[in-house]
């Protein structure tokens, strides 16, 4: 399950009501991963643009992957400004084996950041600036790959 939200996320909304979802599946372990903007630089917050079509895409084929193991995956993030403090990206996995939902979750986590067509603007002085030195190129995007 993906979703996306105009704004900052309700972590506590969406994680009740994804552990909701997932209670009576007999899964074993349900671990949640929040990523929150943190105050640095002097942003107000971050921005985000999204390209829905490949994300949707990356997701899929890791729903794909991680199947057979068992494992369920969920994620969550943020379309335009979140401010500093507030939730941008909820990722969770829940599985039948702790260990499954460990090594995904991280696994997940850390493709994420190199993989997803998500693109971050620093919220500064009423701007939305281009985050250059904290944006991972995305393989093949071609012009998408680092927008200006």
């Amino acid at each position: 399950m993906l979703e996306l939200y105009d704004g900052a996320l309700n972590v506590p909304e969406i994680l009740t009501r994804w552990y909701a979802q997932e209670a009576s599946n007999n899964y074993g372990a349900y671990i949640p991963f929040v990523g929150t903007v943190r105050e640095e630089d002097g942003i107000e917050g971050l921005s985000f643009d999204v390209y829905e079509p490949i994300l949707t895409s990356w997701f899929e084929a890791w729903v794909a992957k991680t199947s057979p193991s068992g494992a369920t995956l969920k994620m969550a993030h943020s379309r335009g400004d979140v401010l500093v403090h507030e939730s941008s990206y909820i990722a969770a996995v829940f599985s039948p084996k702790r260990r499954v939902a460990l090594e995904t979750i991280e696994r997940f986590v850390e493709d994420f950041k190199a993989s997803a067509p998500i693109w971050k603007y620093d919220l500064k002085d009423g701007k939305r600036v281009y985050a250059r030195d904290r944006s991972t190129p995305i393989a093949g995007a071609g012009i998408l790959g680092g927008i200006s």
